[in-house]
């Protein structure tokens, strides 16, 4: 029985070499509308893969604030849709393909839709992904709060500490780290396993040929 999308993506991570979409392919992700810069709550936002090659099918997957990869549809050559839990569709997420754009659809954004969006292809035993298009809502900015003026003790100025906010590129550049580490650990442990079950056939057959079974006399 085949397996669900989900676990053929796991076992391509796990058999696949990888690439960026080099010069045999060229995987891009952008949103739809190319106005959009941050999607708005409850907003219906379109995004679309453009690849160069439409023989594979294609992958979307999310990676949320935390590290998490979320596998959310398969799209094959074919047009057949794929949801999580090998469903035809989603309550959530819509999916199409028009030549060779792969399109997601979120139908109502969500706080739990925010991430970075990837889409993947399986090719000739190379995984290709494409750059990830973030997709969060926009940064609220609010009134600075008003400081006392300096105090002086003992000839002394105290000033007020920094405050500090993370840089977005940090927290890009450690997704994205973290991402990559996916996909070098999953191959070496799919690797190893491999190692051990051709290393457990091995000792069975050594094992018949030392001690072979005598026929039985009546």
């Amino acid at each position: 029985m085949a397996g669900s999308p989900a676990q053929l993506l796991l076992l391509a991570l796990g058999l696949c070499e990888y690439g960026h979409g080099g010069q045999e392919h060229q995987m891009r992700v952008r949103f739809r509308d190319s106005s959009i810069t941050h999607p708005q709550l409850g907003q219906r936002l379109e995004l679309e893969c453009l690849t160069t090659n439409d023989d594979s099918g294609v992958f979307w997957v999310r990676l949320d604030k935390d590290g998490t990869l979320h596998f959310i549809v398969f799209i094959s050559s074919l047009s057949r849709i794929t949801f999580a839990g090998n469903k035809g569709t989603s309550r959530r997420f819509e999916a199409t393909k028009t030549r060779r754009f792969y399109q997601l659809v979120v139908k109502s954004f969500m706080p739990q839709d925010e991430g970075n969006y990837f889409c993947l292809m399986n090719s000739n035993q190379m995984l290709y992904f494409s750059p990830g298009q973030p997709a969060f809502f926009p940064v609220t900015s609010t009134a600075a709060p008003t400081t006392p003026a300096p105090t002086m003790q003992r000839g002394i100025t105290e000033k007020d500490p920094c405050l500090k906010t993370p840089n977005p590129e940090t927290i890009k550049e450690k997704e994205l780290n973290f991402f990559c580490d996916i996909f070098i650990w999953v191959p070496l442990a799919g690797a190893c396993l491999l190692l051990i079950t051709a290393l457990a056939v091995t000792i069975m057959l050594c094992q018949r040929k030392a001690y072979p079974r005598t026929p039985c006399r009546y």
